[in-house]
């Protein structure tokens, strides 16, 4: 576990040290979400830059879901 402190400016604006950036692999232009639970304050970098990661496996699983679903074999059951 990495810890520094920081120090607010005026304006309300924090500087993330550097090697946090490093470790955490934040870069310019990178998005991060702001929670805050009360005093408590977490940094994450934008959780949906990991779905653009698994954009390949979401196409391929719902083609996979597709075939199984319009499988006519199994229309059998909404006859019953």
């Amino acid at each position: 576990m990495l810890i520094r402190t920081v120090k607010v400016s005026e304006k309300g604006q924090i500087a993330i040290p550097k090697e946090v950036r490093e470790k955490s692999g934040i870069k310019k232009g990178d998005v991060l979400v702001v929670y805050q639970d009360k005093d408590k304050i977490m940094l994450e970098k934008d959780s949906r830059a990991l779905e653009d990661d698994f954009e390949d496996l979401r196409k391929l699983s719902q083609l996979t879901m597709k075939k199984l679903w319009d499988n006519k074999e199994d229309e059998i059951w909404d006859t019953v």
